[in-house]
């Protein structure tokens, strides 16, 4: 079994394969299933990555706070009328994580990944790589295994928990496994993959967790859309030959340190960061009723 993204690259060179290959052996090793079950399993996934994505393109799904909703359709809409700033790719792909967050925040099915609150990066990134790539549903099983690795590495050695690490742990964590995904998917070698994936975890290193009202919907909901592009954008510096100077490894650690270096205000609490200006003590005073 690989502990590190060193071990998991040495494994890929001994036995020339790829990640997901060595990802998906080592997962019936330590699983006693077979590599169909597997396979089933990850088609499950992807069946309601898809879904959550798509569902609030076109029509208007709200929190049970009513924080948030209706911007999945927003952006979806916009993009279609309007020649827009970054394009239909990215705007697309924004509005299917905008989508996922608000199908989670109206507690409808997601897929965690690595958390609820970081679930719409990964389905955003690959139903826009399943679109713009034609890919076929093992390609994206492929890719969704990759990102099945990556995460594993920093399970094992970090933490997925926004309150013990902040939103970068969380988010961050997410558009790392997406950027490694794809990388896969767009043919970049095993190397490249985990610069994509050290890339998008040192973009996004550092970042709070603050959010208001103790709820998963703001500012989660624009961390997930900001984390596809950081996923895309990481992705694409990958495959056009950008390193990361510090190895995979190196970056998680880094990363598991910062989170614990930030102050407790600033992970999970809703003490601070967003949750504690003046407009978010509002908020959550009104929905919880405080002072009555």
């Amino acid at each position: 079994m690989y502990h590190s993204a060193k071990q998991l690259l040495e494994l890929c060179e001994q036995q020339k394969k790829t990640i997901y290959q060595v990802v998906i052996e080592e997962e019936c090793k330590t699983s006693g299933f077979t590599p169909e079950k597997i396979y089933s399993q990850m088609k499950e996934v992807l069946e309601v990555m898809e879904k959550s994505s798509q569902d609030g393109l076109n029509k208007k799904t709200s929190s049970l706070s009513g924080m948030i909703g209706g911007d999945a359709k927003r952006v979806y809409e916009y993009q279609k009328k309007t020649k827009t700033l970054l394009g239909a790719i990215p705007n697309q792909a924004m509005a299917m994580a905008f989508s996922t967050s608000e199908i989670n925040a109206s507690m409808g099915k997601i897929v965690a990944a690595p958390t609820a609150g970081a679930s719409g990066i990964l389905p955003a990134v690959l139903m826009s790589l399943k679109e713009h790539l034609r890919l076929k549903e093992e390609d994206l099983i492929h890719a969704l295994l990759v990102a099945v690795g990556i995460g594993q590495i920093i399970g094992q050695n970090a933490t997925f928990a926004g309150a013990e690490g902040g939103c970068q742990v969380e988010c961050g964590s997410a558009a790392s496994m997406a950027a490694a995904a794809a990388v896969f998917a767009a043919g970049g070698n095993n190397e490249q993959i985990l610069h994509g994936a050290s890339i998008a975890l040192i973009n996004i290193m550092g970042l709070v967790c603050d959010p208001i009202a103790g709820l998963v919907e703001f500012p989660c909901a624009l961390r997930n859309a900001s984390g596809t592009l950081n996923a895309l954008s990481s992705a694409d510096l990958a495959l056009a030959g950008v390193q990361s100077v510090i190895p995979f490894d190196e970056v998680v650690d880094a990363m598991y340190k910062v989170g614990k270096a930030l102050p407790e205000t600033l992970r999970e609490t809703g003490l601070g960061g967003v949750a504690a200006t003046e407009t978010g003590c509002s908020i959550r005073k009104n929905l919880f009723k405080e002072g009555e």
